[in-house]
């Protein structure tokens, strides 16, 4: 399938290997350098650069989510990346969709084109709610978009007064920090976790590589549904997720494909057993990579008592001493989210960018 764009572009499907296991083939190692490219451009860092192998495990749909591209091919090369991710959970009228084009082709009615054709693909298949997530950075002389949420505001750039003329909708801003390993950095995690326990005296800390162990399956899926229920999310209205265990069974297989290893760090409350806050630390490829510190939560019914702050230093000085060449961690949370920022603050993250969360309402 092909679909002719303005500016001579063309459209087509991305046909990944038949096996799953395949090398990835010449089309999708192209398809992943444009990708990259997209990214550096849009972030101004190369730090989220994927290789063809990492990319192809997170191409693939599976029992949770349908996963398809296409890429906008010009003069015999690829110069955009369209992937739409449509949830099964909930109704299924959730869908995720982004437009990656090299600037260089911006302003000749390829975008708008393209999109048009994705919010057709989603409407087909039952979505309603079409979300993206789009990282802004530098100020912009046409001044802010303020998040509705009333935390934190994206410059008004390209990107932005793109979704808003196609009539997406600013819902959340979210933030971007990075912690820097520095010479007292294991100090300080050691003082802060102390302090953290001594609040927390009813819980202990457990920790695994994955794959999740058996022990843990049902405790690490219930927290893993609660991410979707107890996290501010704003207006996007994120459908709960059904975790079990052998959705946990495909979340470990999906890192496992893109060569990560991942740590989960959680505390345990010690009179019942009951896993009551968790927190991931994840490294793709080389040892000497950035570290993702990826979701983190503290039940509702268990907050008050430094759970947030135990895990997440527990989890960083067992990563550090496993991955002392990993020279710094990323992490990102809403800006309404105070309790978890606050956390990040006292530890030593700051602030390095800002990511948009728009939304629109399919009809």
């Amino acid at each position: 399938m092909s679909i002719l764009l303005p500016a001579g572009a063309v459209l087509r499907r991305l046909e990944l290997p038949a096996r799953a296991d395949a090398a990835p083939s010449p089309l999708i190692r192209e398809y992943t350098a444009v990708r990259n490219a997209c990214v550096a451009e849009e972030t101004g860092r190369d730090d989220e650069a994927q290789t063809p192998e990492a990319m192809l495990a997170v191409l693939r749909g599976d029992a949770d989510v349908t996963r398809t591209q296409w890429y906008v091919e010009l003069d015999g090369r690829i110069v955009g990346c369209v992937p739409l991710n449509i949830s099964h959970d909930g109704d299924g009228g959730m869908a995720i969709g982004t437009i990656a084009l090299l600037k260089e082709h911006w302003g000749r009615g390829i975008g708008t084109a393209v999109l048009r054709f994705v919010e057709e693909q989603a409407r087909t298949a039952g979505v309603r709610r079409l979300l993206c997530w789009n990282q802004h950075r530098g100020a912009d002389a046409r001044g802010e978009v303020a998040s509705p949420t009333g935390f934190g505001a994206v410059p008004n750039d390209h990107a932005a007064r793109f979704l808003q003329r196609h009539d997406f909708r600013l819902e959340q801003v979210e933030r971007a920090s990075e912690l820097r390993w520095t010479s007292d950095s294991e100090d300080h995690l050691r003082s802060l976790q102390h302090e953290a326990q001594t609040h927390a005296l009813d819980y202990r800390v457990v920790q695994w590589m994955l794959p999740t162990p058996s022990a843990h399956l049902d405790g690490y899926a219930w927290l893993k549904s609660r991410m979707s229920t107890d996290v501010p999310d704003a207006a996007l209205d994120m459908p709960v997720e059904r975790w079990d265990a052998e959705r946990v069974h495909r979340h470990d297989a999906r890192y496992a494909a893109r060569g990560a290893h991942v740590l989960v760090t959680a505390a345990q409350h010690i009179a019942t057993g009951e896993l009551c806050a968790f927190n991931e630390l994840a490294i793709i490829g080389a040892d000497a990579a950035k570290t993702d510190q990826e979701d983190t939560l503290v039940l509702a019914e268990h907050r008050g008592r430094r759970l947030g702050m135990l895990v997440k230093t527990a989890g960083l000085l067992s990563w550090r001493a496993r991955y002392p060449e990993s020279p710094y961690v990323v992490t990102y949370n809403a800006e309404e989210n105070r309790p978890m920022l606050s956390i990040n603050e006292a530890i030593g993250f700051t602030p390095v960018a800002y990511e948009g969360a728009w939304r629109k309402d399919l009809t």
